[in-house]
C-alpha cells in the first residue's frame, strides 16, 4: 500500500524518516510518496486533507482533529528547544507590540506562542522560516520569530534575543514544548493506522541505534548546513518523546490544546487526540 507522506527537509525530520524510506527496516508493506517542503506548507496541505501522514505544527494540529490522529511516534517536543523572537537590538514589551515580526506561518506553534507571550503584537508578515533571519538584517521587519536550525545561528548575525518562547511555556507550566507532531489520517482502516505508527517507532528507534546510517540524507537536503549546526539541531529536537510521546508528552499536549481552546484561539474539539 502507499502512502502520501509529508515532512521537512530539516536534519530532525530526515534523520527519523530516513530508515522507513530506504529500506533499513520493515514496513509492514507499505510505501511512501514523499513531499519534502517547510512546515508552514505542510500545515496549509494538511488543512485540505492532501496526505495521508504528515509532519505539522502542534497548533494546527488543533484545527485538525476530525481529519488526522497523532501518531506516539515521532515528535518534535522538548525543554529548551522553543523558538526565539529575535532582532536587531533589545526591545522593550511596548517596542515588541508594536513592531512589524517575521513570522514562519500562522498555524505555526512559534506563533501560537507569541500570540501568548505578546497578545497585541499583531503586526505580522509571514516569511518561510530560513528567509527570517534576512529579513530582520534587511530591515523589512522590526523583528523575527525563528525556528529550526536558525537558533543556531542569529548572535553569528549580530541579532540578539529578545524572548524564548519555549523559556516562557516551560515557565509558565512546567511541561516541555509541544512544537510539532506526526498524523494520520482518520479516514485510513484503524490496522493501517496502528501499522504507520509501529514503522515511524521502528525508524525513529534505527536512527537512534545507527546514528550516522541517514548522514548522506540529512545532507542532501540540509541547505547548505554545517555538520556542527546540523548535529546540534538533531540533538535539539530528537529525543525520548520522539521515540514515544509517553504520558508527559501527552500531558503537554493536551496542556497546549487547552490553553488554547481557553483562549478562543483553536475550536472546541470532540476527536481523540492520540492514536489509541
Amino acid at each position: 500500500m502507499k502512502l502520501s507522506l509529508g515532512f521537512s527537509p530539516c536534519p530532525n525530520d530526515t534523520y527519523i524518516f530516513d530508515a522507513m524510506l530506504h529500506g533499513r527496516i520493515d514496513t509492514e508493506g507499505l510505501e511512501f510518496e514523499v513531499f519534502m517542503e517547510d512546515v508552514e506548507t505542510l500545515n496549509r496541505r494538511a488543512m485540505l486533507g492532501e496526505l495521508d501522514i504528515t509532519k505539522l505544527s502542534y497548533h494546527a494540529y488543533a484545527y485538525l482533529l476530525e481529519k488526522y490522529v497523532l501518531l506516539d511516534a515521532g515528535s518534535a517536543l522538548g525543554k529548551n528547544c522553543g523558538p526565539l523572537l529575535i532582532a536587531r537590538q533589545s526591545m522593550t514589551d511596548e517596542e515588541v507590540e508594536k513592531a512589524l515580526i517575521a513570522i514562519p506561518g500562522k498555524l505555526t506553534t512559534a506563533n501560537f506562542l507569541l500570540s501568548l507571550a505578546f497578545p497585541a503584537a499583531t503586526r505580522k508578515l509571514e516569511t518561510v522560516f530560513s528567509e527570517i533571519e534576512n529579513a530582520v538584517l534587511e530591515s523589512r521587519v522590526d523583528a523575527g520569530l525563528i525556528i529550526h536550525e536558525n537558533r543556531f545561528t542569529y548572535q553569528q548575525k549580530g541579532l540578539v534575543k529578545i524572548i524564548d518562547l519555549g523559556e516562557f511555556w516551560e515557565t509558565s507550566t512546567g511541561m516541555p514544548i509541544p512544537l510539532g507532531g506526526i498524523v494520520v489520517r482518520r479516514s485510513l482502516p484503524a490496522d493501517i493506522q496502528l501499522k504507520v505508527n509501529r514503522v515511524m517507532e521502528r525508524s525513529v528507534r534505527y536512527a537512534f541505534e545507527h546514528p550516522t546510517a541517514s548522514s548522506e540524507f540529512v545532507k542532501a537536503n540540509a541547505q547548505e548546513m554545517e555538520e556542527s549546526v546540523m548535529n546540534n539541531h538533531i540533538q535539539l529536537y530528537v529525543n525520548d518523546y520522539t521515540k514515544n510521546l509517553g504520558g508527559a508528552g501527552r500531558a503537554a499536549i493536551g496542556k497546549l490544546f487547552d490553553v488554547a481552546r481557553a483562549r478562543g484561539v483553536v475550536p472546541l474539539y470532540k476527536e481523540d487526540i492520540f492514536l489509541n
